[in-house]
């Protein structure tokens, strides 16, 4: 997030936890490198109200990128934005609204589409929007349910953005489905050798990937598109909705190999869902939902939503196939998510 806000030309804060003796090399040379692109940091913990405040008063949007554990904590960052009383809705220029009736005169609708994106990236350095993003940035909470475990970790994503809306300040809320290298380097494995790949349930069901600097990249166009307001993005571009299967597929024809498929049937993810200690149990319920009842693409999109990749036509997203041209000669470590 911190660098694609610094690319694309905004002046940009980061509020982090306090270095210590104990702090990593590489957290230490993150700084360096965050404070050699003109970041300014601040040293803090959430709960330094009038540190925040202060801090707050001297932006116009404020991304939150906290994880899991701290979903909750955000009650801090919002109690701030109220007090710091500069983040709020404002009426948008003459301009920009002229810019909003334009009428589409002989180009096609992706044509007419780019200028239009290309004429709001003008006004967004020159009418900056005032926004909160809470840590969003996975599956879209208020419309789908889950297995407990799952559904226990969005209940407390839902208390936030109830939190944001009756506090009145202007939001824009991401849901950018499965992180990319996260995901296929969970299901693929690509940084050790195996002969077996494990696919849950069919493998039929599809999910919707989204290369991480994408993610980074869209998020800071939305935080100032005046367009995003108040609104739901959702970053679902139709060249990165799989299967499994065709994940698999794509795979085995870039290596030129073959996996052997085991899979793990429904009925055996719940019984893990019911079982298994936490986090496990959670991860179990995450790979449920998308790779077995497929939730990421069971819904339509709603008058109110917007779509990443339509709202930019002109920046051109890292596919899948890309993404796996990358694995090949540089695939990522092993992690997993915080829950």
């Amino acid at each position: 997030m911190v660098k694609a806000s610094i690319k694309l030309g905004h002046p940009t804060f980061v509020f982090a936890r306090p270095l210590t003796p104990q702090s990593t090399i590489n957290k230490i040379n993150l700084h360096k490198e965050f404070q050699s692109s003109g970041v300014t940091i601040i040293q803090g913990e959430l709960k330094e109200h009038e540190k925040i405040v202060a801090i707050l008063r001297q932006v116009d949007i404020v991304i939150s990128v906290l994880p899991f554990p701290q979903v909750l904590d955000q009650i801090h960052i919002i109690e701030a934005i109220k007090v710091a009383s500069n983040i709020k809705d404002g009426e948008l220029p003459n301009k920009m609204v002229e810019v909003a009736r334009t009428k589409r005169r002989g180009c096609g609708s992706s044509e007419f589409a780019c200028k239009i994106s290309c004429k709001l990236r003008e006004y967004y350095k020159e009418y900056p929007q005032k926004r909160f993003l809470p840590s969003e940035f996975g599956v879209e909470e208020d419309r789908l349910s889950f297995l407990p475990p799952f559904e226990a970790c969005l209940e407390k994503k839902r208390k936030i953005r109830r939190a944001v809306e009756a506090s009145g300040i202007p939001y824009t809320y991401v849901s950018a489905n499965c992180f990319g290298a996260y995901f296929l380097n969970y299901l693929l494995r690509p940084h050790e050798q195996h002969e077996d790949v494990t696919i849950y349930g069919s493998g039929e069901a599809k999910a919707p990937f989204t290369y991480e600097e994408d993610i980074a990249n869209y998020t800071i166009r939305v935080a100032n598109d005046p367009r995003t307001c108040n609104k739901m993005v959702i970053y679902k571009m139709q060249k990165n909705i799989l299967s499994q299967i065709e994940l698999i597929s794509l795979w085995e024809k870039k290596t030129g190999k073959y996996f052997k498929k085991v899979h793990v049937p429904e009925e055996e993810l719940v019984k893990l869902t019911e079982t298994l200690p936490f986090p496990d149990n959670v991860r179990a319920s995450v790979l449920h939902s998308v790779f077995v009842k497929g939730d990421l693409v069971n819904y339509e999109l709603g008058e109110n939503d917007l779509e990443a990749s339509s709202l930019y036509p002109d920046y051109k997203y890292t596919t899948v196939d890309q993404l796996l041209d990358v694995f090949l000669v540089d695939p990522p470590k092993p992690a997993l998510a915080t829950f």
